[in-house]
């Protein structure tokens, strides 16, 4: 998914509510906006991160939201190849079916239940669209910032089809990190979990979960309580380090599902704008330079249509935030 906003605005890390201390054991509830992707096909998502309350939640750093979409009177994905620089992307579907082309030469079919993870460290492009098998569109893109000595890494592409656990009245599916007894074998830059959780009606789930971590866990369908607290569809709730197990329960009539993503605190100052990830202004700059030039992120074969323009800057300069104290 390309972070393409009608009006691109520069997001850079911003203090949130950890700068008032030290973190207390508490849900703090995340709500999304509703955000147009640009593009010849125009889709709306809702984005949950980054935003002003929150920028992280261990290293990932944006959170978009779609679905369940009717292709047929919505008109699905078709994002033309755009660029990417200083992260990793994680597609995982709910519903539907997304084909994905990178300058990696990469050419696969994005399923339910089917992890597909794309590094862009130095610079890499590739293009999504929905297939004409696909009625309904439902899912979620996330991304995952590259620490400095990481972020030149080479182009990378992963899929991995994690395994259901059943644990009382859940289902879970690991396709990052480690949970329970599973295990992902998928690389990655930094400590992460990535998780999907289904829940029946009125089931309740205790997970065990790395203390050093913080959590945040994106209601989907249903209302779910963390530890708790209550989240309706859409709404993320944040906890931070300290807390070593999870409590979760389905108030729903009908099943629940969530995604749960977790990973130590993200220490380093970066710039997030449109695409690009970097640790100054000026490297965005060069970034946007070299994909408007054609050179640094190679090139998607198969796609049929133009590549997909970069923005216009800013006026005002970009600049790297850390993390809040």
């Amino acid at each position: 998914m390309s972070n393409i906003e009608r009006d691109p605005v520069s997001t850079s890390r911003t203090p949130g509510p950890e700068a008032a201390g030290p973190a207390v054991h508490r849900v703090e509830i995340l709500t999304p906006r509703d955000v147009p992707l640009g593009g010849p096909r125009s889709m709306s998502v809702r984005r949950t991160l980054p935003q002003r309350a929150r920028s992280f939640v261990g290293a990932w750093c944006f959170v978009d939201h779609y679905g369940p979409d009717d292709v047929a009177r919505r008109g699905g994905m078709d994002l033309p190849p755009h660029p990417h620089t200083g992260l990793q992307t994680v597609t995982w579907l709910f519903d539907g079916e997304v084909e994905h082309r990178d300058s990696l030469g990469s050419h696969a079919y994005v399923r339910p239940g089917e992890l597909n993870l794309m590094t862009g460290g130095r610079g890499i492009c590739h293009s999504e669209v929905s297939t004409a098998r696909t009625t309904v569109l439902h899912g979620v893109q996330l991304w995952v910032a590259l620490p400095d000595e990481h972020r030149d890494a080479e182009r990378d592409f992963q899929r991995y089809v994690p395994s259901p656990i059943r644990k009382g009245g859940a289902e879970i599916r690991v396709f990052l990190g480690s949970l329970l007894e599973a295990v992902s074998p998928v690389r990655t830059f930094t400590p992460l979990l990535g998780a999907e959780l289904i829940l029946e009606a009125g089931a309740s789930l205790i997970l065990g979960v790395d203390a050093a971590f913080e959590h945040g866990l994106l209601v989907d369908e249903g209302d779910i309580e963390l530890n708790g607290t209550a989240l309706s569809p859409a709404q993320l709730g944040f906890l931070g380090q300290g807390v070593g197990s999870l409590t979760l329960r389905n108030t729903s009539p009908a099943r629940a599902r969530a995604v749960l993503l977790g990973g130590p605190p993200f220490e380093e100052e970066i710039v997030m704008w449109w695409n690009f990830i970097a640790r100054s202004g000026e490297e965005i700059v060069q970034a946007r330079k070299d994909w408007e030039e054609g050179s640094r992120f190679g090139e998607v074969q198969g796609y049929d249509g133009a590549r997909l323009p970069a923005p216009e800057l800013p006026t005002t300069p970009l600049k790297p935030r850390g993390r809040a104290r």
